[in-house]
């Protein structure tokens, strides 16, 4: 059973429906005791980082997911929920993460090629930068952000080309995260949560 936490930021019910499309049971929760009963946990998130991480901090849900990771439970952090997984932010300002992955989330302003939009949004190859357990070399998936992780070497499972190479997808142990959207990518991203359903 798949846990999606609802801590007042995210894709919460598209992710869920996208769990019924594959045949997993997924809940939507704010509550660490009903969360715990869960196989495996998502992190989604949309919006800014320092409001997202004061609302994970004020319902205590961080150091529940802290606490579940270092168990050894599956965690996967999506889009802003990806970025949270990191040790800190500079989105406006500079901002605490959860500290579960090595590196930074910084801006694409001032990094891209000056002709190339932000937000960077639509669909983009993934190029895998070492085997990955939910990826496939050379899918396309759908991205919507304007900040990146940078510095992640150590968890870094595959990157997409948007001028410059931009991280798209983490693997650490039991840690994923997909700074794309799988619930917005159709058959790949429905096919990214079965194999996360099977880790």
């Amino acid at each position: 059973m798949i846990g999606i936490i609802d801590y007042g930021v995210g894709n919460l019910f598209s992710l869920r429906s996208s769990f019924a499309a594959i045949g997993a049971e997924a809940f939507v929760s704010g509550d660490p005791a009903e969360l715990r009963k869960a196989d495996r946990l998502i992190l989604p998130g949309v919006g800014a980082f320092g409001d997202a991480a004061r609302k994970l901090r004020d319902s205590g849900l961080d150091v529940f997911v802290k606490e579940q990771a270092a168990s050894g439970k599956p965690l996967m952090g999506i889009c802003l929920g990806m970025q949270l997984l990191f040790e800190k932010s500079y989105e406006y300002g500079e901002h605490e993460g959860l500290g579960l992955l090595k590196g930074q989330v910084v801006g694409m302003s001032g990094r891209l090629p000056a002709d190339l939009k932000i937000p960077h949004m639509g669909w983009n190859a993934l190029k895998l930068t070492k085997p990955a357990k939910l990826l496939e070399n050379g899918s396309y998936v759908y991205f919507v952000h304007s900040f990146y992780a940078e510095n992640c070497a150590d968890s870094i499972a595959a990157i997409t080309d948007y001028g410059i190479p931009i991280t798209a997808a983490v693997e650490k142990d039991n840690i994923f995260g997909c700074q794309f959207h799988p619930e917005k990518s159709g058959n790949v991203g429905l096919a990214i949560l079965k194999k996360f359903c099977e880790v």
